[in-house]
């Protein structure tokens, strides 16, 4: 056995997984004097993070506590618990003592002031280490060995690590090349925890276009709609925003706030159906009106244009799904308008998702997000079963729960009658 093999950290605490979650864990950790091990497979940590903030990074949301808290759907009550300790404005604090300022946009959603994820990593990860925490990247967890020492591939070649307790942090199924492969799935069930199967969540879904309609439009954003949707439950949503045509089928905003209720009713059923409203500020019988002058020498395409303000990529799905007859008559064409159908057929593959669903089932962990089977591992952020739309409510929970799971490893550690850097 080489020394690679037979290494061991110590008797701290091991955190696998660096993205937030992973990283608040061991903030909570470290903050309590105990030496802190980070563990993360890929060159560096946060990749995922830093990706999702890109394109400015949404913290959380401003809206009422009530409001928030249904965003988390059936496991309201379970993520609650977390953001009793770490909501959105105990956020916006922890933020601007790393001397990153936010603001609340037009929408309620919280960005920091600079709308970039790179100056919050960066100042995050030099409080870490100053805290005690050391980062040890390319190490693949790959579970345990007969003793109970955790194993991690390394460049170096295998390494096994002793820990006081363990927090496991290391995402869903989605965007595999960041990190977040789920291959952690199976090591668990190896144990006998129990692991709803991962699901995409705030994903594409793919539709039938046709080959016009693809060549023409793929990558064009579809906005001022709105979609209505009646799930399988029979619960009606309606959403205002836009979306984006793809080569597949559809995705953006609008369609990621509808995913879950979309995907449950494709998996209860089948299929689901769609109504797209190209014309939210006019009534049925406005358009009706409009579209009954006299067309004269106007083209079908010209009178939309014209008369409903319907042009270019919307004209082209009222064609896709139209028929002829139904694009003939005012009254039809005004409620074709109002209500287009576009059936969706499935969800896009989990990688491409921005998140999953699925996970750890919450009878598998205690109230401090220990598992039942293995005590002193912990667990945190997407790893646990439960799903959240964008909009700085993913982010917000996972921050929480990794807060949560570091301080339930802290009370283990006490119940151990262990001392810190033993």
């Amino acid at each position: 056995m080489d020394d690679a093999e037979s290494a061991i950290y110590g008797r701290g605490v091991a955190v696998i997984g660096g993205g937030p979650a992973g990283l608040m864990a061991a903030e909570i950790i470290s903050g309590a004097g105990w030496p802190v091990d980070l563990f993360d497979a890929m060159p560096s940590v946060g990749r995922k993070f830093l990706l999702a903030g890109r394109g400015g990074l949404n913290l959380t949301h401003s809206e009422p506590g009530d409001r928030f808290l249904s965003r988390y759907g059936t496991r309201r009550e379970q993520v609650g618990k977390w953001l009793e300790g770490f909501g959105p404005e105990q956020l916006r604090r922890w933020a601007g003592e790393l001397g990153i300022e936010t603001f609340v946009g037009s929408s309620g959603r919280v960005f920091p002031r600079e709308m970039k994820a790179a100056p919050l990593l960066r100042a995050w990860l030099h409080r870490l280490r100053a805290a005690g925490v050391t980062v040890r990247a390319r190490h693949r967890w790959l579970g345990w060995d007969a003793t109970g020492a955790l194993r991690f591939a390394t460049p170096a070649g295998e390494t096994k690590v002793g820990a006081g307790a363990t927090v496991l942090a290391l995402g869903g199924g989605s965007w595999a090349r960041l990190g977040s492969d789920g291959a952690w799935v199976t090591l668990l069930r190896q144990r006998g925890v129990g692991v709803a199967p991962l699901r995409p969540a705030n994903c594409g879904f793919d539709v039938a276009w046709s080959e016009h309609l693809c060549s023409r439009f793929a990558g064009t954003p579809v906005k001022s709609v709105a979609i209505s949707f009646v799930a399988s439950d029979g619960s009606p949503s309606r959403r205002e925003g836009e979306f984006v045509i793809t080569r597949h089928g559809i995705e953006g905003s609008l369609i990621y706030s509808l995913s879950a209720p979309l995907r449950d009713c494709i998996e209860a059923t089948g299929s689901a159906l769609l109504q797209v409203d190209l014309a939210p500020g006019r009534t049925p019988r406005r358009l009706a009106e409009d579209l009954s002058h006299p067309r004269g020498h106007d083209s079908l395409a010209n009178h939309l244009r014209r008369r409903a303000g319907i042009d270019g990529v919307k004209a082209a799905l009222l064609r896709e799904f139209a028929t002829p007859e139904q694009l003939a008559g005012n009254e039809t064409l005004a409620a074709l308008i109002k209500a287009l159908p576009i059936p969706v057929l499935a969800p896009r593959p989990l990688d491409e998702a921005i998140s999953s669903a699925g996970g750890i089932e919450f009878t598998a962990v205690d109230q401090n997000l220990m598992l039942r089977d293995l005590p002193g591992t912990f667990c945190a952020g997407e790893m646990l079963d439960w799903e959240a739309p964008t909009g700085g409510y993913l982010l917000t929970a996972c921050l929480a729960s990794g807060r949560a799971a570091g301080h339930g490893a802290l009370r283990w550690l006490a119940s151990s009658a262990a001392a810190p850097g033993r």
